[in-house]
């Protein structure tokens, strides 16, 4: 019995190119970090999601164009045999909004400190939205790629200050030192689709963000009709790294909705 029991489930993986699960199983997590961070970035939450039942999958976002990028996020969506909820943390959420569509299996959107663009808009622009961003000065020496694009950093001395400012200098190091690079052309691609405007959305950010002005995620937010906004007073721009039990509640909030 046991034996027949291991072929079917055997059969079921192979035919789905993935995990065979059941009709009444939690939606998938899918996370996704934006620039200058990488999946370790979601550790903290990965952590709670997992301990409440939740399988994750942290995805290594190649922070290279929102089409190329959103193309490969597709792809992974494609291997999973579960209803999605897609969590995008700033430029990830640019990824996040390109790659839903309304019919497929993603439940619901979460904009961690993102962006929410709609077509025709950009991270850049949304950035410059509203004062408060000081990003462009902490940027490091471009480095230039054979394409013609450049690679964008940020200083590492500054890092903590500009990018994570209520984690621990340690921490702040860490996340300096191995933060993955993210492309001008990425930051400056207009969005082809807007998945907010057909999927619900909740979002959750920092109130001293200095990447993105909390303005603007508030107008974002607001335009998209957000089941739920959360500002975390004081969190810095990687709110998920600082606070992840405030984030994994928002996500889980999407993930249980009807």
């Amino acid at each position: 019995m046991l034996r027949k029991m291991l072929s079917i489930a055997l059969l079921a993986t192979s035919l789905t190119g993935g995990v065979a699960y059941a009709a009444d199983s939690k939606p998938t997590i899918v996370l996704v970090h934006g620039a200058f961070a990488d999946a370790s970035s979601w550790t903290g939450v990965i952590g709670k999601l997992e301990a409440d039942g939740y399988r994750v999958v942290a995805v290594a976002n190649p922070l290279r164009s929102v089409k190329g990028d959103s193309a490969y996020l597709k792809r992974i969506i494609s291997n999973i045999d579960t209803p999605v909820v897609l969590v995008g943390h700033s430029y990830g959420g640019a990824v996040i909004s390109e790659a839903a569509t309304k019919g497929d299996k993603i439940k619901s959107l979460v904009y961690v400190s993102a962006f929410a663009p709609d077509l025709g808009e950009s991270a850049l622009q949304l950035s410059g939205k509203f004062p408060g961003s000081t990003l462009s000065p902490t940027l490091d020496k471009p480095v230039e790629l054979e394409n013609g694009a450049k690679d964008l950093y940020i200083q590492q001395d500054k890092f903590h200050k500009q990018f994570a400012a209520d984690v621990s200098a340690k921490t702040a190091a860490a996340m300096a030192a191995s933060q993955r690079p993210v492309t001008d052309v990425a930051l400056g691609e207009a969005a082809t689709n807007a998945g907010w405007k057909e999927i619900p959305s909740w979002s959750i950010f920092g109130s001293a963000d200095k990447n993105i002005p909390p303005e603007a995620m508030k107008w974002m937010a607001k335009r998209a009709n957000a089941k739920e906004t959360v500002e975390v007073k004081g969190a810095s721009h990687v709110v998920m790294v600082s606070h992840p039990d405030r984030v994994a509640k928002v996500i889980e909030d999407a993930a249980a909705s009807k």
